[in-house]
């Protein structure tokens, strides 16, 4: 059990199952159980003699609360704020003021304090009721609702503030998750994309680097920038960025060997635009294609484009040094960030269906070799550790098997080689 973190909507009935099975454990002499308790219920002499009060109170500190009540209180909270339960909100904070200003979930988390909480659902009415009972965290809940895209709330928490300008990061919740109507709104309220001097302040790094994937959403908001003074590089990448097949156009009638050149990985995720070194576990974009960005970023109608201006789907990644790299598009069909949300959202199973590979079928249909050799390393991500794992000549199919990360492996783009005839490992 360790120190966990309760979910957004946490179940009481689950916690309390918890609590008893960890109970029956401990009585069991299993030396987890014991162990949990002698962490988190150290004044407890003699687990094997442990009650069922006990048992939740180990399982509440598992969660850093005090006390099964406080974790109780947490649960009812939350489940009335979903519900939109104002009279049960109202009741809660009332015989409990402490409520008001701590956690909701207990543990920090980006969803905050109740007010704030609320913000992110939309519950209007609960948080007139929160405000009049001296909630004071009306600069997350602004930022919340905006990010979340609940513009009616927004409004509503900048009222509460004096409608005063929005601060200088207030642009980064919608740019997190793309939200176009969130970034207008700041816009319209006096948020600016640069300072009087001149300085960026608009978030163009959060909007390339999130993992979120939206392009219709975020080509709108890097307009937005545009046309409120950021100055963004004119750069084939950057066109990209901001899906402009005529800024595209320029460049290639400019540069027409455009369709075969690779960029650096600081060219696509420019540091002067505040943006860092690659986060997420995906097939590199070290020395990547147009057309592999395209599939990175969920740009559909870019690639097609790319394609029908005589783009090959065959197009190599660079090689390094150490002979990495080479990759063809397919391969970043198979892993990639962009696959995240969509085994998130549906699960593995979810994942298997053909129409979930449309950048698989567009490569393959344009003629993509399905059994295509690279080398590649894997980015591995464990609790505070990063290691490096090299793979030699693997293929597309290969590539998603050895993949540790499945939540980035799309299921259905695998499939779909292997009906073309792609092979994995032998």
């Amino acid at each position: 059990m360790s120190v966990r973190r309760l979910p957004l909507r946490p179940d009481l009935d689950q916690l309390k199952h918890q609590a008893k099975d960890l109970l029956r454990a401990v009585h069991e002499g299993d030396p987890n159980a014991i162990a949990e308790f002698q962490r988190h219920h150290p004044e407890l002499a003699n687990p094997a003699g442990a009650k069922l009060a006990d048992a939740q109170l180990v399982v509440a500190r598992s969660y850093e609360a005090p006390s099964w009540p406080r974790l109780a209180q947490a649960c009812q909270l939350i489940d009335a704020i979903w519900r939109d339960d104002v009279d049960a909100v109202h009741d809660l904070v009332v015989k409990n003021p402490h409520l008001l200003h701590e956690e909701a979930t207990i543990r920090h988390s980006n969803w905050g304090p109740p007010m704030t909480y609320a913000a992110n659902l939309g519950r209007d009415r609960i948080i007139d009721v929160l405000y009049r009972l001296g909630a004071k965290d009306l600069k997350s809940a602004i930022a919340r609702a905006t990010l979340q895209s609940k513009i009616a709330t927004a409004r509503k928490v900048h009222a509460m503030m004096g409608s005063t300008r929005p601060p200088a990061d207030a642009l980064g919740g919608p740019a997190y998750t793309l939200s176009v109507p969130g970034t207008a709104l700041m816009f319209e309220l006096g948020a600016q994309a640069v300072d009087d001097t001149g300085r960026r302040l608009a978030p163009v790094d959060v909007v390339l680097e999130t993992d979120s994937r939206n392009p219709d959403a975020k080509h709108e908001i890097l307009e937005m920038y545009a046309e409120h003074g950021v100055e963004l590089p004119d750069t084939p990448i950057m066109a990209l960025h901001r899906g402009r097949l005529d800024l595209l156009e320029s460049h290639l009638h400019r540069d027409p060997a455009l369709l075969r050149r690779t960029f650096a990985f600081e060219e696509i995720f420019p540091p002067t635009l505040g943006c860092h070194e690659e986060a997420y576990p995906r097939t590199t974009l070290e020395g990547a294609t147009l057309l592999h960005v395209c599939v990175e970023f969920d740009e559909l109608s870019i690639a097609r484009w790319l394609l029908e201006r005589g783009m090959s789907a065959d197009a190599p990644a660079a090689v390094d040094a150490d002979g990495f790299g080479g990759h063809t598009a397919l391969f970043t069909t198979v892993v990639s960030y962009a696959n995240f949300w969509m085994n998130y959202e549906g699960g593995w199973a979810h994942a298997r269906k053909p129409k979930l590979a449309p950048f698989a079928r567009l490569l393959l249909d344009s003629g993509a070799d399905p059994n295509a050799r690279a080398s590649l390393r894997e980015l591995v991500l464990g609790e505070g550790v990063r290691s490096i794992r090299e793979h030699r000549n693997v293929t597309p199919l290969s590539w998603g098997e050895v993949f540790h990360d499945k939540m980035v492996v799309n299921a259905a783009a695998m499939r779909l080689i292997a009906e073309r005839g792609g092979r994995g490992n032998d």
